[in-house]
């Protein structure tokens, strides 16, 4: 190894300790978690108003007498086990049946539970908890009752204020749920503003370290860029080792908001009021330990939606109807569940803007998995072969077009020592040379710019498929997560074996491939080591990426030493005389 790559290799190493390092740090400077006692909590903010919409981000949070026993309601089918409490008067978890709540990792030798993945999970508020003045809330119990298909919330307050939430459980995931608001009495009531809880995002495990938690809400449109936005969660105070501040509070929406969802990795909670909310509102909160040996309880972040404040008349009430979705971000589920509510609920798959190759890829996946029978791992191989394939044209005219550029390159020379006065008339000459045998200066650029948002659209698409989670493939007993196979004694660091081979096959890959003609040699040397750099980027990162960036690596190996030997033919050179004196001219 030269001493460039040296460099390069010191570089990579030193970046991955900063960063082993830096995580350790944070890990121990989070506080200690704090002790509850069963007492009442103390009185919340008031929410949201349409003359001070600052107030709604306050971190309104749930308010119950805990003294009084808690009631609970179980209603299952065959998609979910949903659990109603009194507390509140809301969903309190939901457990869906189809999905683990962990994926046993090999190297810890971990045995399969017989838990289910929940939405919710030890969450301060039910889901459709009603937050706001205690005028409005009282003690926050509610009277549970089970109905044909669903759950009864009823709360009476003094003043003559009648809340009743209906709770009917649907197919595909679906909750649908009403929420009225009656004045009984025989004066007008001001009902303050509330925040509506459409559920709290939560980790999915003591390994979960919160990157993909959020909340998003969008207006119904078509404008993935315009009417989706995330909330990432505010405890995370550094990207890779630069610091952020973190955020406290996210607040979005003119009376537009026409869904609100809560999500981590591979699922979600999207509420869908029938006519739209006028705001939606997300802050951080604490959730119980999930483990003895955590240091530091969880964060979560819950969101809901804004209602303005009004006047209730005397014996009037108001009731407004909302669509819960509480399941995984399946694309597919999602996509139907958009065209039904015509309101693009696909969008809470954080596509972004190469999600047309995302779900292209995805779609892809998922029907040569269901033709072909193969796990998902194979169906990612069989898939970065048929890209290639497609591609195979495009890269062996680039390769000829290359080939014949680095051919031209003592004609080059010749041109540029000739007009080294004349930088313009060097170029013109160039190109008419390039252009007569049919050489394109993007040639070398052209592939791996059209490849580029297929590559993002796979990185995308793996990030948040659930069908990859728990998926096997040879040795790594999940493709979502990364391939550890140990962890390196002494240093407490994780072996991924395919990044490395990844890795690995990045460097073969760019040691086969030559540098481009007129290249500086030290820029040279740089580019080949590159492939270190994404090494450490990516070591943590989902084994079905690292995967699929080794095969194709393989593939595009082979294509190399296949188009070696492409023949090329350049067109002599025209020297052009110099022109002769008038004086000497043939008479």
């Amino acid at each position: 190894m030269d001493r460039t790559g040296i460099i390069v290799v010191t570089i990579c190493a030193i970046l991955l300790g900063v960063w082993f390092i830096q995580e350790q740090k944070y890990q121990s400077q989070r506080p200690p978690p704090q002790l509850t006692t069963n007492t009442v909590a103390a009185p919340q903010a008031p929410a949201a108003s349409p003359s001070s919409v600052s107030s709604a981000t306050t971190a309104s949070v749930q308010v119950f007498d805990t003294n009084a026993p808690e009631s609970l309601i179980v209603i299952t089918n065959v998609d979910a086990r949903y659990t109603f409490t009194s507390r509140g008067g809301g969903l309190k978890s939901v457990e869906l049946s189809k999905y683990p709540d962990s994926i046993p990792l090999r190297w810890k030798k971990e045995m399969a539970t017989n838990g289910y993945a929940t939405l919710n999970t030890g969450a301060p508020a039910p889901v459709l908890a009603i937050l706001g003045d205690p005028s409005l809330v009282g003690d926050g119990n509610f009277t549970l009752t089970k109905t044909a298909n669903g759950v009864r919330a009823e709360k009476v307050l003094p003043d003559g204020l009648q809340l009743v939430k209906e709770f009917h459980i649907g197919s595909n995931y679906l909750l649908n749920a009403s929420v009225s608001l009656k004045n009984g009495s025989d004066k007008p009531l001001a009902l303050p503003a509330q925040q509506w809880v459409v559920g709290t995002a939560t980790t999915m495990g003591p390994d979960d370290n919160g990157m993909y938690l959020g909340a998003m809400w969008c207006d119904g449109t078509n404008s993935p860029g315009d009417c989706a936005v995330s909330y990432f969660s505010p405890s995370t105070t550094t990207f890779f080792v630069f610091p952020r501040t973190p955020k406290t509070v996210y607040q979005e929406g003119a009376g537009n908001v026409a869904w609100a969802a809560v999500h981590n990795q591979f699922f979600t909670l999207i509420a869908m009021p029938k006519q739209p909310a006028q705001q939606m509102v997300a802050v951080p909160v604490k959730l119980p330990l999930l483990a003895t040996n955590q240091s530091a309880p969880p964060e979560g972040i819950q969101a809901a939606l804004v209602y303005p404040a009004q006047t209730l008349a005397a014996n009037s009430s108001v009731e407004r109807q909302v669509t819960f979705y509480a399941g995984p971000k399946e694309y597919r589920t999602l996509a139907l569940i958009g065209d039904e509510f015509n309101n693009r609920a696909d969008l809470v798959m954080q596509f972004g803007f190469f999600g047309f190759f995302a779900k292209g890829l995805l779609l892809a996946m998922n029907w040569l998995h269901d033709t072909t029978t193969l796990g998902y791992g194979w169906v990612i191989v069989l898939i970065t072969v048929i890209i290639k394939i497609l591609f195979w044209p495009l890269t062996a005219a680039s390769t000829r077009s290359m080939k014949r550029m680095q051919a031209l390159a003592p004609e080059v020379a010749a041109l540029k020592e000739k007009y080294k006065d004349d930088l313009q008339k060097f170029t013109q000459k160039q190109m008419e040379l390039w252009k007569k045998n049919k050489v394109s200066p993007m040639s070398g650029c052209l592939p791996m710019l059209i490849q580029t948002p297929i590559f993002i659209g796979f990185f995308t698409m793996i990030r948040s498929a659930i069908e990859l989670r728990g998926a096997h493939f040879l040795w790594v007993a999940d493709l979502s997560k990364p391939d550890t196979l140990f962890i390196i004694p002494g240093i407490d660091f994780p072996f991924n074996l395919l990044p490395l081979l990844m890795g690995a096959s990045m460097l073969w890959q760019s040691l086969l491939t030559p540098p481009a003609p007129g290249m500086d040699p030290a820029q040279a040397k740089m580019m080949r080591y590159l492939p270190l750099v994404f090494l450490v980027f990516l070591y943590n990162y989902s084994a079905g990426l690292a995967l699929y960036w080794t095969v194709n690596n393989l593939l595009t190996i082979v294509q190399t030493k296949l188009t070696k030997n492409i023949v090329v033919t350049v067109a002599p050179t025209i020297t052009v005389s110099p022109l002769t004196p008038l004086s000497k001219k043939k008479k």
